[in-house]
């Protein structure tokens, strides 16, 4: 199940507060301002900065932080 245009239209990055964009395979939420990516996890978006996966300049992920 794909998430929903309406929930979609009302969410909002944590960090910064600005606009979400569907990743292309559907499976993440893409902050390009923040470069952050939060996941989607059995149909719920997980919304948490810390849980967020970094993405570099291109918007491609970087490894996990040590």
């Amino acid at each position: 199940m794909a998430i929903d245009k309406e929930l979609l239209d009302i969410l909002a990055c944590p960090k910064c507060k600005g606009e979400l964009a569907l990743t292309e395979d559907k499976k993440g939420l893409m902050c390009k301002p923040c470069r952050l990516l939060y996941e989607i996890r059995e149909d719920i978006p997980i919304m948490l900065v810390d849980e967020a996966v970094r993405l570099d300049e291109n918007l491609n992920p970087l490894p996990p932080a040590e």
